[in-house]
């Protein structure tokens, strides 16, 4: 496990919606990318976890997923997410996993699943990049 982000990376690319919603990264690891975000506060009026904050946390895992791919210097676009939802979340937090799922430059595609605190799988993502790699000097 991998705590700490790479030094190379800025260290402000956390957005206020990100902040908002909660979403924390757990685990830097290039093969898996991991992060949580509290149900509370992010559900719909029934008391179900949001759609949407669903989505941001998985573009969120994933483009920092992406980032660590493309290396220093480089510059990460989502351009291409499809989500499943298999099952409700009501309460407590819901972890994303990040895996790569295949890159062809100038895109890296990464799968990402979402499981609340028993580990059952409520959501399941894939996320596609475009990688706009470093400019080298010469």
């Amino acid at each position: 496990m991998t705590a700490e982000a790479p030094a190379w990376l800025p260290s402000d690319l956390a957005s206020a919606l990100d902040e908002k919603l909660g979403i924390e990264i757990t685990d830097w690891d290039p093969d898996h990318v991991v992060a949580r975000m509290p149900v509370e506060g992010n559900t719909q009026p029934h008391g179900l976890l949001h759609g949407g904050a669903t989505c941001s946390l998985v573009e969120t895992v994933g483009s920092y997923a992406a980032a660590l791919h493309a290396g220093p210097g480089a510059t990460v676009v989502g351009i291409e997410l499809n989500a499943s939802y298999v099952a409700a979340v009501t309460s407590g937090w819901v972890t994303a996993v990040c895996t790569p799922a295949g890159a062809q430059l100038p895109l890296s595609t990464f799968v990402i699943e979402v499981a609340d605190d028993r580990g059952r799988l409520t959501a399941s993502a894939r996320l596609t990049c475009m990688v706009r790699p470093a400019r080298t000097s010469g």
